[in-house]
């Protein structure tokens, strides 16, 4: 596995920094009748005034900064004319290059007043990413994360997404090892300090079950209900977990 040094993690404690700040001015400026593509704008000229790169601007062609998925979108939305709408909620993903290294971290938020039940959707959520950082540990199997988050999700009576997801992280956005959001415990690799990861629950209200849009890119869910996703970028360390997408 690609392990990193403690240097190159504090290099990309700063990549996360800047992510982490991204998501905070975004969580500042989502309001019903914002433009997905006005809040990309704002999203890649916050990224270079920290003198870093959008790190998904043209990744394997991808058209934008971010990626903005608004309620039954699971990921990859491409900003563009659309306006969020009260009630409606956005996943809205970031990544950041500094000095060669990559930060990766997404949150949804609410669009004004929500229903309960999309409340509910983002706290279960965000208690999945909780769980399966907890794992995050020297010694783990990586399908512990795994584990831990498919039973916060599916104790709630939620799907969790089998087709996308999580990931190592470094010089390259995607690196080994995969993390998928299910799994039993005991499959994987053990995790190593230096190991460090991308963890992100994508996690739908309904089924489990997701589809392609014709655009290539966005993922949606197959019943049509909300999806939300959170994400940090975790560095394994001797002392336990170490998220770095933190402000």
């Amino acid at each position: 596995m690609n392990c990193k040094t403690a240097d190159e993690i504090e290099i990309m404690r700063k990549a996360g920094k800047i992510v982490a700040e991204t998501l905070v001015m975004v969580g500042q400026q989502i309001k019903p009748g914002l433009k997905t593509g006005k809040l990309d704008q704002m999203i890649e000229d916050f990224i270079r005034s920290n003198d870093a790169i959008p790190a998904f601007k043209n990744y394997q062609g991808y058209p934008a900064s971010a990626c903005i998925s608004i309620d039954d979108e699971v990921v990859h939305g491409i900003p563009g004319q659309r306006a969020m709408k009260e009630g409606e909620i956005v996943s809205v993903d970031v990544g950041a290059i500094y000095e060669g290294f990559y930060g990766d971290s997404a949150r949804t938020y609410a669009v004004g007043a929500i229903s309960d039940e999309k409340a509910r959707l983002l706290e279960v959520t965000e208690k999945c990413l909780v769980a399966g950082i907890d794992k995050a540990k020297n010694g783990n199997k990586l399908g512990q994360i795994s584990a831990a988050v498919q039973k916060m999700a599916e104790d709630a009576g939620y799907g969790v997404v089998r087709q996308l997801v999580g990931h190592g992280i470094g010089r390259q956005m995607h690196e080994e090892p995969q993390i998928p959001n299910f799994g039993s415990p005991d499959e994987g690799p053990v995790l190593m300090t230096g190991m460090v990861l991308a963890i992100e629950p994508m996690i739908n209200m309904g089924t489990h079950e997701v589809k392609t849009m014709p655009d290539g890119w966005t993922f949606v869910t197959a019943d049509g209900l909300p999806s939300a996703h959170f994400e940090h970028t975790v560095a394994v360390t001797p002392n336990g977990p170490d998220v770095l997408t933190v402000v």
